[in-house]
């Protein structure tokens, strides 16, 4: 039987790193949401998915901050402010269909891109990303 300081004195099991570290932390995130809203405010490609968002941009771009940082394996800033994202539903008065679905996820793909997210990471939330904004489909087309 092992004694107290032999269980405690053992190395823990090594755990991956989070999404959240591999992408650099809060800073790297608002760094990706930012520019991720920059092009869709920019580029004529994502009016679709602009058009559903208010003039200005700033609540969303805090939002989806914080959402991020928390659905990466960071900090719940999310949760703490809002409680459960409770994502479909925060989603349903809004028309997504396959095209908006995939605006956003387009201009996701070109915002890690142009932050220098490097490519397996990319490959990684992409798949991670794909599944979620197929969920927020509410829409046929």
């Amino acid at each position: 039987m092992a004694t107290n300081s032999e269980t405690t004195d053992a190395p823990a099991a090594e755990q991956a790193p989070s999404a959240f570290s591999l992408l650099g932390g809060e800073q790297a995130v608002r760094t990706l949401v930012d520019r991720f809203y920059d092009l869709m405010d920019l580029e004529p490609e994502f009016a679709g998915i602009r058009q559903l968002h208010p003039e200005s941009l700033d609540g969303s771009r805090d939002k989806l901050f914080w959402f991020l940082c928390g659905w990466l394996g960071g900090p719940d800033h999310y949760i703490e402010r809002f409680g459960h994202p409770r994502l479909r539903a925060r989603h349903l008065p809004f028309a997504i269909a396959s095209d908006e679905r995939d605006q956003w996820l387009r201009c996701m793909a070109w915002a890690m891109q142009d932050t220098g997210v490097p490519q397996a990471l990319q490959e990684r939330l992409m798949q991670a990303f794909f599944q979620t904004a197929d969920w927020m489909r509410n829409r046929a087309g």
